[in-house]
């Protein structure tokens, strides 16, 4: 069959489930997103003394939530390293009349390596992640979109929450 002039087929994006071995990249794409962002909550100060740490801390957690049950981390491979990844973590909350079960699931960042952006590895992981979600029997999901990913996730169906998103943090120890 045919296919339509200017039109493209994008390769079916394979989704899996994160491994030991991908622990070196998670960090690198994670280090990406905050790359991006600006600002002194995602970029502190460069005389912060614990500046430096968040990357061996975060592969210690990574290496943690690996296999834990209220967590998936999934990836996209490329050619050389991962092309994509996403994480999802899901709560035990108190039920309530808008979240029955309790369960609320959290996106902690989905994040693309920019020489395979535009390429449908975004949309892939969320799905999963979103399968993997209501298998959970979470009630909500929550995530933070940046203004580049606000689209793919208001086509996924996520809207405005009800409630304004606030947040604290003490004072540096």
């Amino acid at each position: 069959m045919n296919q339509p002039t200017g039109q493209l087929t994008m390769p079916r994006t394979t989704v899996r489930r994160a491994v030991e071995a991908d622990l070196p990249e998670l960090v690198r794409l994670r280090a990406l997103l905050f790359e991006t962002r600006s600002g002194d909550y995602f970029n502190p100060a460069p005389d912060d003394p614990d500046r430096n740490d968040w990357r061996h801390n975060l592969a210690s957690v990574l290496q943690a939530q690996l296999t834990a049950d209220a967590a998936r981390i999934l990836v996209v491979d490329g050619e050389h390293g991962l092309a994509a990844c996403g994480i999802g973590t899901v709560e035990q909350w108190f039920p309530g009349p808008h979240n029955l079960t309790g369960r609320v699931g959290h996106v902690i960042g989905v994040v693309t390596d920019p020489a395979y952006r535009r390429r449908g590895h975004s949309r892939a992981v969320m799905r999963a992640l979103l399968d993997w979600f209501r298998a959970q029997d979470a009630s909500r999901v929550d995530l933070y979109a940046s203004h580049e990913g606000e689209p793919l996730y208001r086509d996924l169906g996520f809207v405005d929450h009800p409630d304004p998103a606030l947040y604290w943090r003490p004072a540096h120890r």
